[in-house]
């Protein structure tokens, strides 16, 4: 297989200086790309451009808190102003304040719908309006989740936000798709400070970080769950020339697994001549369209021991 080469590309990622931003930085760099990473925290955006420079990459830092209309645009100007251009926009930057929904409150929300779901539009809104005065394409590629896709409890507001990062990555596949700009979802599943929190993963996720144990296939491929750096290559092919016709898709990836997720699409239909009263809906639901119902939730993990019996 030839090696995948982004020589010449510029590229912003947002909440890149640490965990799966920070991967995604590095990669998008030993592809050939040049990099703004982008992180609240000053030193860690400091490190990460070191840590890049050190294995021969170009990258700057840029400290801005996404969200606003502001912030999006001065990681537009940094890339310009460092690099002359700007081709690729990977908004990763997140917030958690998970609650269930009687206990979560509106800064809880608001917070977190901010970051995400407004974020992701006012960077990419940035990007493109530099991508398509520039020409040439280029690519957008956002951070979904499998909360996005299925819910998750006691995540609401997440949920909510990548869900409609997910609808705005459909639109915009369409509204881009004549500047030859692409758009997509990585949906990633990977050991981070956020699945530490889920007990089947937690003592995985800290022999990995404390003494660099692998992630066992039971994990791997059983669960699709492994390291940053397994999520990374998703970034650097949606970045490159090899992904000029993926466009539109939420796409999974984590240890072993690759996956496309399905577009939200109608599974049963009746029809009724005439209409539908509520009667008649109570009695066709239970023998047509409500058979089988949909599931909700990201299914529970199973610890290794459990995957392996």
């Amino acid at each position: 297989m030839r090696p995948l080469h982004l020589n010449g590309k510029v590229a912003v990622v947002t909440g890149s200086g640490r965990g799966l931003g920070l991967a995604y930085a590095k990669a998008l760099a030993a592809a050939g790309a040049a990099v703004v990473v982008d992180d609240v925290d000053a030193q860690a955006a400091a490190a990460a451009v070191k840590e890049i420079e050190a294995a021969g990459g170009r990258a700057v830092a840029e400290t801005a808190e996404v969200g606003g209309t502001e912030a999006a645009e001065a990681l537009v100007a940094r890339a310009v102003d460092a690099f002359g251009r700007l081709d690729v926009m990977v908004t990763n930057a997140g917030v958690l304040r998970d609650r269930v929904l009687w206990k979560m409150t509106d800064d809880d929300f608001d917070t977190v719908v901010r970051v995400h779901l407004r974020g992701t539009f006012t960077c990419v809104r940035a990007a493109v309006r530099r991508m398509r005065e520039q020409g040439g394409g280029g690519r957008v590629v956002v951070a979904g989740s499998p909360a996005g896709q299925r819910g998750n409890f006691g995540q609401t507001n997440y949920a909510a936000a990548k869900a409609g990062i997910a609808a705005m990555v459909r639109t915009w596949a369409m509204e881009l798709a004549r500047d030859g700009i692409t758009a997509n979802a990585v949906i990633p599943v990977a050991a981070t400070a956020m699945t530490r929190t889920i007990p089947a993963f937690a003592p995985y996720v800290d022999a990995l970080e404390r003494d660099g144990t692998p992630l066992p296939d039971a994990l791997r491929k059983g669960e699709g769950f492994g390291t940053t750096e397994d999520v990374a290559p998703l970034a650097v092919f949606l970045a490159s020339d090899a992904a000029a016709d993926v466009t539109g898709q939420c796409i999974g990836i984590g240890g072993d697994k690759l996956a496309l997720w399905s577009h939200p699409q109608e599974t049963a239909v009746a029809y009724a001549d005439g209409g539908w009263s509520a009667e008649a809906i109570a009695a066709a639901w239970p023998v047509s369209v409500g058979r089988t119902p949909e599931t909700c939730g990201i299914p529970a993990p199973r610890t290794a021991q459990e995957a392996s019996r």
